[in-house]
């Protein structure tokens, strides 16, 4: 059986073929062809902490996987990475464990960004370059990272807010120094008003800014709300948006961004990102419109991230 710590699987990880093989996980997801147990939330709000156990298995392929992630967010206050957990993969026709890989939550933060990137490069209006990125954590770095990866052709300029100031200054410093446009947002209702592209990645329980602010054509992508009572955008810019777009229609609906929308209308219409991506269905129709995608995390995400390590490893000398 293949036991990897995060250094090797670090090695191994491949972000060309790993973006192509979520592109079709979304793809397969939105299909109907991902069996997906329901999430499992595990809250622990004195360690400002949770936990998510996700499970699944795609049609035709060889593995079904289970994924523990948690987040405790004071843990970089004590020296300590947010993000921690593990993938387990099982063999789908006998059931034996064909792999642990002991990622500390890596594959879930990377499979994280580069879902958000697939999403915004499909919805974004094509002369969006003004990225707003809300939050200056782990995610954060990867969203613009990911995005910078999926976008080359395109010279995007990079606005970083966060709460914690001095987090956003480092998060803008290591982007400059890795060669992108960066600066800090120091007004975010101005910065939400001039974005073409808002991303945002917070543990928010509550409106980020007011609704009114987002101007047409702009896209937004919201990683943040991932379990009940997390929110980070208006409820009326959701209720309102030309076209809500989301991972999977009933996480989105249950805990996602558009849980509180979906309380105040029971009958909101959600795409698929699945459907975006394979042309299925349309995506933006207008450069004003406003574009909203909400991405709870999916288990097809963590199958595809977690063959492309068995891949990469069966095929390493190394390994």
């Amino acid at each position: 059986m293949l036991d990897l710590d995060k250094k090797q699987i670090m090695a191994l990880f491949d972000f060309d073929a790993a973006a192509k093989r979520i592109k079709k996980a979304y793809v397969a997801s939105a299909q109907g062809e991902v069996q997906t147990g329901d999430v499992v939330h595990l809250a622990f709000p004195e360690a400002q902490g949770d936990c998510h156990v996700k499970s699944g298995h795609i049609a035709g392929t060889d593995t079904y996987v289970i994924k523990i992630a948690s987040g405790f967010y004071d843990n970089p206050s004590k020296g300590l990475p947010s993000s921690n957990g593990m993938m387990l993969a099982f063999s789908a026709t006998t059931g034996e464990p064909r792999a642990i890989l002991r990622d500390e939550g890596w594959l879930t933060d990377m499979r994280t960004g580069i879902g958000g990137a697939l999403a915004t490069r499909a919805l974004a209006r094509a002369d969006a370059t003004e990225v707003l990125i809300i939050g200056a954590g782990i995610q954060a770095r990867l969203q613009a990272m990911c995005l910078a990866k999926l976008m080359p052709e395109r010279a995007l300029n990079f606005h970083i807010w966060g709460r914690n100031a001095a987090a956003a200054e480092a998060l803008t410093a290591d982007l400059t120094a890795a060669g992108h446009s960066s600066q800090v947002a120091l007004d975010l209702n101005k910065a939400v008003g001039t974005a073409d592209i808002i991303i945002t990645t917070t543990t928010s329980t509550a409106p980020l800014f007011a609704d009114g602010l987002v101007r047409k054509g702009t896209h937004v992508t919201a990683i943040g709300a991932d379990c009940p009572g997390k929110q980070e955008l208006p409820t009326d810019l959701v209720a309102t948006a030309s076209l809500r777009v989301c991972d999977m229609a009933r996480q989105s609906l249950n805990h996602g961004e558009f849980q509180t929308a979906s309380r105040a209308n029971a009958a909101l219409e959600v795409t698929e990102l699945g459907h975006i991506l394979s042309g299925s269905q349309a995506g933006r129709m207008s450069q004003d419109d406003i574009t909203i995608v909400d991405l709870t995390g999916i288990a097809a995400q963590d199958i595809a991230m977690t063959q492309a390590i068995i891949d990469a490893a069966a095929s390493d000398p190394s390994e």
